[in-house]
């Protein structure tokens, strides 16, 4: 399994990458016998199709899974939208979205759609509510703390596991869905000097904690805002953690 770090920037756009957009491919062979490449997105953010192109062809992409409905987590499901639907080589097939409750209408809202149809011509809306098996993937949805509905994603495939955090403060719910993780990518949005609210956002120090809670074997930290210095995030989980600790960028590449 692989995963390419699309965009990374935390809360918006920043001058070196996207908003979070990760894209997980692994090897799969059908019932057929045949073998092929399935790709799914991990959240669209703000600004993130456009980079997607440097790393896979758009129109290839399999399903995508949002952790929220935040724009900088989900908005570029509009311009996706309009490449599916105009794209000159005609209309394209329907793609499954598993999301939180609304991502439907919240994505017609989006685009100034009426409701109905809204995007569901383009795609298959679906909620999270379990685990879903889709090639070569299983992916299972695990509810954290944010101020909207939010979910970590486990995506295991050839038995190896990549966990992402999605937006949350740190929360049961998180260590359990990271609990020997393979590679956790995990959000580091705040910084430990600050007086930060609660259940809202990670700190690097809190990225640590967990991942020494889970036990999981390597932590990548993203969705660090261009406001801050993504050093700080490393150094403060450097001091809750000693196993591998990297920071996202956009390009980065994991053999998970």
């Amino acid at each position: 399994m692989r995963l390419t770090v699309v965009g990374c920037s935390g809360s918006y756009p920043g001058p070196e990458s996207p908003a979070s957009c990760y894209l997980v491919e692994a090897e799969h062979t059908d019932a057929s016998g045949e073998t092929r490449t399935w790709r799914i997105l991990l959240d669209l953010g703000n600004g993130a199709l456009g980079q997607l192109h440097r790393y896979a062809d758009p129109l290839g992409i399999d399903a995508v899974f949002l952790s929220h409905l935040h724009a900088d987590h989900c908005l570029d499901l509009c311009g996706y939208y309009v490449m599916r639907k105009y794209h000159p080589t005609g209309p394209q097939p329907r793609i499954p979205v598993w999301g939180p409750a609304g991502t439907a209408e919240r994505m017609a809202r989006a685009y100034d759609l009426p409701l109905e149809p809204g995007m569901t011509e383009e795609f298959a809306f679906t909620e999270h509510d379990g685990p879903v098996d889709l090639g070569p993937f299983r992916v299972e949805a695990r509810e954290v703390v944010h101020p909207v509905a939010a979910f970590a994603l486990t995506v295991s495939a050839g038995g190896r596991t990549l966990v992402y955090s999605g937006d949350t403060g740190p929360c049961a719910a998180l260590d359990e869905a990271a609990a020997g993780a393979h590679l956790l990518l995990a959000e580091a949005s705040f910084r430990s000097v600050d007086d930060n609210p609660p259940d809202l956002h990670m700190t690097g120090a809190d990225c640590g904690r967990t991942a020494a809670r889970a036990g999981v074997e390597r932590l990548v930290l993203t969705h660090v805002p261009p406001w801050h210095d993504p050093a700080d995030a490393e150094a403060e989980a450097r001091s809750e953690w000693s196993g591998p600790v990297e920071l996202a960028r956009a390009g980065a590449t994991y053999e998970v």
